[in-house]
């Protein structure tokens, strides 16, 4: 009988797609990794259905005031981009992080973005976009949807492809949300 992983990080090589193509290796009696085919599909095949996972994060010092914001690839953070703006919001950096991590990424690539701003994850979950455009960019109390100018072109490339919002609480020792807001702070423009 196979080992069934209860994490992507026991596995070997720690992803889903290597978890799912070792099971199925070993049911076949495969050997190699990632690149052999199992069941008729390619092992690479299944990594390219794999989610790639973005934590983002905005810092603001003053709010407003100067800002930052920053997205890392999950697992290490290895692969990171950062920016700021001398006279900014928390909430527009916090827009502004998914923004770019969309813009770097693949867009062909499935995105779980996880983000500590329920702002960011909430219009996406709770779909108050979709409000917003019915209502010609006017929110619930008929006034004009703030950030709108950074909400329209994310908004966009969220349309435009497979994205998923996660929340995790901030400041509580998860460690890609941790690193991502430090790389936000340092990215404060002063």
């Amino acid at each position: 009988m196979p080992t069934i992983y209860d994490s992507a990080a026991e596995a070997p090589g720690g992803g889903v797609a290597d978890r799912v193509c070792t099971v199925g290796r070993r049911l076949l009696g495969i050997d190699g990794r990632l690149g052999s085919t199992w069941a008729g599909v390619s092992c690479a095949a299944v990594a390219e259905r794999e989610p790639v996972v973005v934590y983002t994060d905005g810092a603001c010092a003053g709010n407003p005031g100067p800002g930052g914001w920053a997205w890392a690839l999950a697992p290490d953070g290895a692969v990171n981009g950062s920016g700021g703006e001398r006279a900014t919001t928390n909430q527009r950096m916090e827009i502004t992080a998914v923004l770019e991590a969309l813009r770097a990424l693949d867009p062909s690539r499935p995105v779980t973005v996880v983000s500590d701003s329920t702002y960011v994850v909430n219009c996406f979950r709770d779909r108050w976009h979709e409000r917003w455009v019915a209502n010609g960019w006017r929110n619930a109390q008929r006034k004009p949807v703030a950030n709108a100018d950074l909400w329209r072109p994310l908004i966009e490339l969220v349309a435009d492809r497979d994205v998923s919002f996660r929340w995790v609480k901030g400041h509580s020792g998860e460690l890609m949300n941790d690193l991502v807001d430090a790389l936000a702070v340092a990215a404060i423009v002063r």
